[in-house]
């Protein structure tokens, strides 16, 4: 039975990027972790920034089939956004590598850390505005800027979900539905 070294690696990364962050994650440590030679890294990933991105990927991947699993076609857009969006959120502050990763960019600001959470950003926003150019193809809601939209959207709601919290009482999914369909739907909505 051959073993998939790759695997072992990507595994044995995640769990040190999990527990110790990316700034103390070593390609010592990973090797050790997968029982593997440090050099056998080397034949999969040039650095630990490839490393740490292949990760990413698989995370961004997983993130967008939560927020896909999430949206049901006899929703309205407004309420599959939200379902998204909430899905993606959720997803990001359950999920052990994301915390790790906000905490050490909250007190590090690691530039490799930055620069994951930026794609992370970008892949959501992609993700968002697609959703809205296609409410707009459908007539779902009014002609805007998508792109300026799913920006809008997204900060909303992580001010909701997160930035709210630190003062206050969390909010429940549907009132913060119920805020970004006034906030946000009422002006799209038809």
């Amino acid at each position: 039975m051959s073993v998939d070294r790759k695997k072992l690696i990507l595994e044995a990364a995640t769990k040190s990027f999990t527990q110790f962050g990316y700034k103390a994650t070593t390609m010592d440590l990973v090797a050790k972790l997968a029982n593997v030679g440090k050099g056998t890294i080397y034949t999969f990933f040039k650095n630990k920034e490839e490393l740490f991105d292949d990760i990413f990927t698989t995370i961004l991947r997983e993130m967008k089939e939560h927020a896909d699993e999430a949206m049901k076609p006899e929703l309205s857009f407004h309420e599959n956004v939200h379902r998204a969006l909430v899905a993606i959120l959720e997803f990001r502050k359950t999920h052990q590598l994301t915390i790790k990763i906000f905490q050490e960019n909250a007190e590090i600001g690691t530039i490799a850390v930055q620069d994951v959470i930026a794609k992370m950003e970008r892949a959501i926003l992609s993700y968002i505005k697609e959703k809205i150019e296609c409410a707009i193809e459908n007539g779902s809601i009014k002609p805007c800027d998508p792109e300026l939209t799913a920006f809008v959207m997204l900060k909303l709601y992580i001010a909701l979900i997160f930035d709210w919290e630190k003062n206050h009482p969390p909010l429940e999914k549907e009132t913060i539905a119920e805020l970004l369909e006034i906030y946000v739907g009422q002006g799209l909505s038809k």
